[in-house]
């Protein structure tokens, strides 16, 4: 392990990953939809959001252990499904899997991964999440979900709000793709970047891993690009949540519910956990920021005297984040460039970084406000007219 004690904040991580993650792959991470506006705001309305300072309380014996759909965790953060993990860092989802894994966090894979459902269950020992695009060839996501259940996954999350993709101009610009084209841009920048280029020389993972070889006609770059344009299925609804459901059999989260409305017909959906999510800001521009959508969905799941835990995703990048949202009724919470800025700088050891320092700021700001157990925290802590003068600007 290196020592990584200099690393003191998530920022420091992100400026690190600027430095050695391709340009196309950095901007992929580090970027939203549009004008970016939703994109900032999930970060600056968390800021808003004022503590209570409490003093001479008991703070011994402080623990933010809880439970996300009765797994136990070390804290209430799960690492969230991110695409392109494997281009921040070679081989990137197996290092942030087992990162999570030591850290005692689930890890989730994406169905946009670099390395496949198989790759992280050969490599890590404990059962991970498994995200899930509803593409238009259902056969394909028939043998997704099974890979799935055969790689002894413990949940499947289903996102919901990526029916059609939201349009981020500088993967545009940029030509995203996975590997990078040989353009003399790309070429030029790859230069400055030798480190990730020996990493990447020393793995057989340059593209899809759940895709090329799996779905039908995709065997290289050329014919994965024209497929996945066109796979994403704008007619998915919440009747395919039911197919969904009965055909995978277990746990089922659905992640990207912004909307009172939509976070009720997930409750009666039979989903195990819902995600309060506007994919990072990389989907509607001008929507919500997630922790300024949570209160009204909290109050609406509860008014449903529904069991589904609610979870929030988008914006989260300090531990002081995470106590927000739990405080304001979040379960649990997930962290997507969190973990890859840290991924991106220092493979799994910054991976594992980014966790203790998300840990350690939400241990030591839970005791400045006068508890010992994450799981008593409540709105108590929040300085009341910052939260709700939040919610009535937004609404």
């Amino acid at each position: 392990m290196k020592n990584l004690s200099k690393i003191t904040e998530i920022e420091d991580l992100r400026r690190v990953a600027e430095r050695k993650v391709p340009r196309m792959f950095y901007d992929y991470v580090d970027s939203g939809s549009w004008t970016e506006t939703t994109y900032r705001s999930n970060e600056t309305d968390f800021d808003r959001i004022k503590l209570r300072q409490r003093v001479l309380v008991d703070m011994d014996n402080r623990s933010l252990a809880t439970q996300m759909i009765g797994e136990e965790v070390k804290m209430p953060v799960a690492i969230a499904p991110t695409g392109f993990t494997g281009m921040m860092w070679a081989d990137g989802e197996i290092h942030a899997a087992r990162a999570a894994e030591k850290f005692g966090v689930p890890f989730s894979l994406s169905t946009m991964s670099i390395c496949s459902i198989e790759d992280i269950a050969t490599h890590t020992s404990k059962p991970f999440w498994f995200q899930l695009y509803v593409m238009r060839d259902h056969e394909y996501v028939a043998n997704l979900i099974q890979r799935a259940k055969d790689a002894n996954c413990s949940a499947l999350i289903l996102t919901a709000d990526l029916q059609v993709l939201g349009q981020r101009h500088k993967d545009i610009k940029n030509g995203l793709s996975a590997p990078p084209r040989p353009t003399l841009a790309n070429i030029v920048n790859l230069m400055t970047k030798p480190q990730w280029c020996m990493n990447m020389l020393g793995t057989k993972r340059h593209s899809f891993g759940n895709i090329v070889g799996h779905a039908k006609g995709v065997d290289d770059l050329s014919s994965l690009t024209a497929w996945t344009e066109e796979q994403f299925d704008p007619r998915l609804s919440w009747d395919d949540v039911a197919r969904i459901k009965d055909m995978w059999g277990g746990k089922l989260i659905i992640k990207g519910i912004m909307e009172p409305e939509d976070a009720i017909m997930a409750a009666r959906s039979g989903a195990d956990a819902l995600v309060v999510s506007n994919h990072g800001g990389r989907q509607l521009d001008g929507a919500l920021s997630s922790i300024s959508a949570l209160s009204d969905i909290v109050q609406a799941v509860h008014a449903e005297n529904s069991d589904i835990e609610v979870w929030l995703d988008s914006g989260i990048r300090s531990g002081q984040d995470v106590l927000k949202a739990r405080a304001l009724g979040a379960k649990g919470t997930m962290i997507g460039r969190a973990f890859l800025y840290g991924l991106g700088a220092y493979g799994e050891d910054g991976v594992r970084r980014a966790l203790e320092i998300i840990h350690k700021e939400c241990d030591l700001s839970m005791a400045f406000c006068g508890h010992t157990d994450i799981n008593k925290v409540t709105t108590d802590i929040l300085v009341k007219c910052t939260y709700e003068n939040l919610k009535v600007a937004n609404r």
